[in-house]
């Protein structure tokens, strides 16, 4: 029996998306702002279904971090992860996770946002894998604007954790969108941290757990209590 549990990060371990707080953080509010206004097109793009999420995210970062050296961003990662990341958490995810760390089950963070923040963070808060967005570099080590393989979303998720950690099964992944659907179709216990019929019929061939509900699935909770109340 397979231990993995995943976890994706924005909209579910967070109240949302993460990535505009850390442009906010490591660019300040001036620039941050000259971007969101500039995205606003190929954002409307992506909405209409005419960009896919991995060129938009492309195209972003093109005009965000090209020809920067991580080095520059380190002082902003840091304040980011320390001070900005941790008001986003959602309290009753973040107490799942607790609880999974505590039968001694191995965490992964499965994200599509960017690995830049994200595994320093998740390395910081005890996860034991990450599996995140990768930014493509030059000789120099600085920022080309490019992604270093896919968007970690979608059927990408399964794919490298299949690849990554060698895993076919997970034990519980919690997810809260359509780019999480392949990684809870992969765990015996998914969980949807979304409103119900967020995904209208797209998961039904899913147990129903992982459909129609509002935090995380009860039949989940009563499991880890009764198996908490045992050890």
């Amino acid at each position: 029996m397979t231990d993995w549990v995943a976890f994706d990060l924005d909209g579910t371990l967070t109240r949302g998306e993460t990535i505009v707080s850390f442009y906010r953080t490591v660019l300040g509010e001036g620039r941050a702002l000259r971007l969101l206004l500039r995205s606003l097109p190929m954002l409307g793009a992506y909405a209409l279904g005419w960009r896919s999420n991995g060129e938009t995210k492309e195209w972003v970062l093109q005009r965000s971090l090209t020809g920067r050296h991580p080095q520059e961003l380190e002082q902003g990662t840091v304040e980011f992860i320390d001070r900005v990341l941790p008001r986003l958490l959602r309290d009753s995810v973040w107490d799942r996770l607790a609880q999974h760390r505590d039968l001694g089950q191995r965490l992964v963070l499965v994200t599509a946002t960017l690995e830049l923040y994200a595994r320093p963070w998740a390395e910081q808060v005890g996860f034991d894998a990450v599996i995140a967005t990768r930014l493509a570099t030059d000789e120099s080590g600085r920022f080309t604007g490019r992604l270093q393989g896919a968007n970690c979303w979608g059927p990408e998720k399964a794919r490298r954790l299949r690849e990554e950690l060698g895993v076919n099964k997970l034990a519980y992944a919690y997810g809260n969108s359509r780019g999480d659907r392949e990684m809870l179709a992969m765990a015996e216990n998914p969980v949807c941290i979304c409103r119900a019929n967020h995904w209208g019929s797209d998961l039904l061939a899913l147990p129903a757990e992982s459909v129609a509900i509002t935090v995380v699935a009860p039949t989940v909770q009563q499991k880890l209590e009764k198996t908490l109340g045992n050890r």
